[in-house]
């Protein structure tokens, strides 16, 4: 599996979590909801930073975008691919 699609994967869970999380404050406030899913965060929020510091090839700024919370994942994902096949992405765009 590459690197750009743990990230992926990972940013996306995290990204999700906070979502539900937030949407559960703003809406019905299950406090069940919130033990559950505030675990989960954290660990799906670690996972990624330490699979960003453990991914980066010597870049720094993948793991330093991977710090940003919800969707750090993602952006560290994006920084993590190879430059040719970011240049292939932006010219079907």
């Amino acid at each position: 599996m590459s690197p750009r699609r743990i990230l992926d994967i990972l940013g996306a869970v995290e990204l999700a979590t906070l979502v539900l999380m937030l949407g559960n404050i703003v809406t019905v406030h299950q406090p069940e909801v919130s033990r559950v899913l505030g675990p989960v965060h954290g660990l799906a929020y670690t996972a990624t930073v330490i699979a960003a510091v453990l991914l980066m090839g010597g870049r720094h700024r993948i793991w330093l975008l991977a710090l940003i919370p919800g969707i750090g994942g993602l952006l560290a994902a994006r920084a993590a691919s190879p430059p040719s096949s970011r240049r292939e992405d932006q010219a079907y765009l």
